[in-house]
């Protein structure tokens, strides 16, 4: 399915967050993401299915100053 990720299209395979996430890699904590505008926790990710065109926003912690 196509979608968009922090601005870029992708095409994806996952048919949920929790599959997306592995799909690109991304660490076990630090990481909070959003679908439509709408943040979703974490442990509600495998609940989340995606649909075509959805737009999703990564956002990852950072440290630093």
């Amino acid at each position: 399915m196509n979608i968009k990720v922090n601005g870029a299209e992708k095409t994806s395979e996952a048919k949920n967050l929790a599959e997306l996430a592995a799909e690109l890699g991304l660490p076990d904590k630090g990481v909070a993401m959003a679908v439509d505008g709408k943040m979703v926790k974490r442990p509600e990710w495998e609940g989340k299915e995606l649909q075509e065109g959805a737009v999703i926003l990564i956002i990852r912690a950072s440290c630093g100053g």
